[in-house]
C-alpha cells in the first residue's frame, strides 16, 4: 500500500463459506504454441491419429448444451441483469424469443434465439461455471459504462468475451482505489450486494491527523448522514507517520461514498480510501493497481455454494489466462 510501510491488520470478515482468493490466476498474455517437431535419434512408432482440437477461443469456450431453463434465469446467469429484472423486462414485453414475444415462466434451451430490447443476446445456461474476478481498481476510474464526462472507466481494463458481460458487485467512488468484484452472472452480483447476507466490506483509510477517541466512538457507535445513520463494525489503527495515520474499518453495507461521509460527519478528511475486502474475498497484496486476477474453478463453486446456489460442474475445458 502506497505511502504506509507497515502491514495492515486483517480484519474479520461475517459472509458464506469464505472462498480464498490466494489461488486466484493472474491474467497474462497468450504462449505461443510450441512447435513439435523436434526429432529424436533413432526410429520412432507412428503416433494413432487423434481428433481434432478447435483451437480458437470460440471453439474453447463453446457450450455443452444442457436442460431447459426458465427465460430470467439464463438471462441473469449472462449477466444481462438480476432475475427480477428479466422477469420485469419479460412481463413489460421487451423480451423475445424465436420471433415471439416470451412470456413469464417461459423457458429456453441452447439454440433458441433470444432478444433483449430488440438485441440478440448470447446465453449462459448453469451447466457452465459463471466467471468472476479481482479487479484492483486505479483512483481516477468510474464503475460505469455510461458517464456524461466521459472519464476513463474500469470495463475498458477487463478480458473481453465473445457472450455476456461483466457485472460490477457494488461500486467504488472515482477517487478510490482497491478491491472491486467482477461476474459474467447477474444472479451471483445480486446475492453478493444483497443486504440480507450483511457481506463485510472492509477499508484502508489515510486520514489528515489523528482520531480522537470520542471520535471512535461515535464512529462506532452511529452518526447520522443525510440518508440515515451509519456505523462502522470495527476500527482499528494501521500506523503511519507524521501528519498522516492510517485506519482499518470495516461496515456491512455499501452506501455511496458512506466511509467518505462517516468522517466528515466527526470532522475529519480522507486524504485515502482503498478497499480491502468484500465478503469472502481479499484483495491480494501482490495485486498491483490495474491487474486483474480470475478466481479458479473451485473458488467459484465454493463462492456459488456459500449463497445456496446451485453448484454446476465446471465441463468447459480449462481456460488459457488471457492479457487483459
Amino acid at each position: 500500500m502506497a505511502n504506509s510501510k507497515r502491514r495492515l491488520p486483517a480484519a474479520p470478515s461475517r459472509s458464506p463459506r469464505p472462498a480464498a482468493s490466494g489461488s486466484a490466476r493472474r491474467l497474462a498474455p497468450d504462449a505461443p504454441a510450441a512447435a513439435s517437431s523436434a526429432e529424436a535419434g533413432g526410429a520412432r512408432k507412428r503416433a494413432a491419429p487423434s481428433r481434432a482440437v478447435d483451437p480458437s477461443k470460440r471453439g474453447r469456450h463453446q457450450e455443452v448444451p444442457g436442460k431447459p431453463e426458465r427465460l430470467h434465469k439464463a438471462l441473469a446467469q449472462s449477466g444481462i441483469g438480476s432475475r427480477r429484472e428479466m422477469e420485469a423486462l419479460i412481463a413489460a414485453g421487451r423480451i423475445n424469443v424465436n420471433g415471439e414475444t416470451a412470456h413469464v415462466g417461459q423457458t429456453v434451451s441452447a439454440g433458441d434465439r433470444v432478444k433483449v430490447n430488440g438485441k440478440l443476446v448470447n446465453l449462459r445456461f448453469s451447466n457452465r461455471l459463471p466467471r468472476v474476478l479481482i479487479y484492483h481498481k486505479p483512483e481516477g476510474e468510474i464503475v460505469s459504462r455510461n458517464d456524461p464526462e466521459h472519464r476513463p472507466n474500469v470495463f475498458t481494463s477487463l478480458p473481453r468475451m465473445s457472450a455476456g458481460r461483466w457485472v460490477a458487485v457494488g461500486r467504488l467512488d472515482f477517487n478510490t482505489s482497491g478491491l472491486l468484484l467482477l461476474t459474467t452472472s447477474g444472479e451471483l452480483a445480486n446475492r453478493l450486494m444483497h443486504p440480507r447476507y450483511q457481506l463485510v466490506r472492509e477499508y484502508a483509510v489515510r486520514i489528515l491527523g489523528e482520531v480522537s477517541d470520542e471520535a471512535r466512538q461515535r464512529l462506532l457507535g452511529g452518526v447520522e448522514l443525510d440518508d440515515g445513520p451509519a456505523q462502522f463494525a470495527s476500527f482499528q489503527d494501521a500506523g503511519g507517520e507524521g501528519a498522516n495515520r492510517w485506519y482499518r474499518v470495516s461496515l456491512f453495507e455499501g452506501r455511496n461514498r458512506e466511509v467518505r461521509r462517516m468522517f466528515e460527519a466527526v470532522g475529519l478528511v480522507v486524504s485515502r480510501l482503498m478497499r480491502v475486502r468484500y465478503g469472502p474475498v481479499a484483495l491480494p497484496p501482490n495485486l498491483k493497481r490495474g491487474q486483474v486476477l480470475e478466481l479458479a474453478e473451485a473458488e467459484v463453486k465454493r463462492l456459488l455454494a456459500g449463497f445456496d446456489m446451485e453448484n454446476p460442474e465446471g465441463d468447459r475445458p480449462p481456460r488459457r489466462a488471457r492479457e487483459r
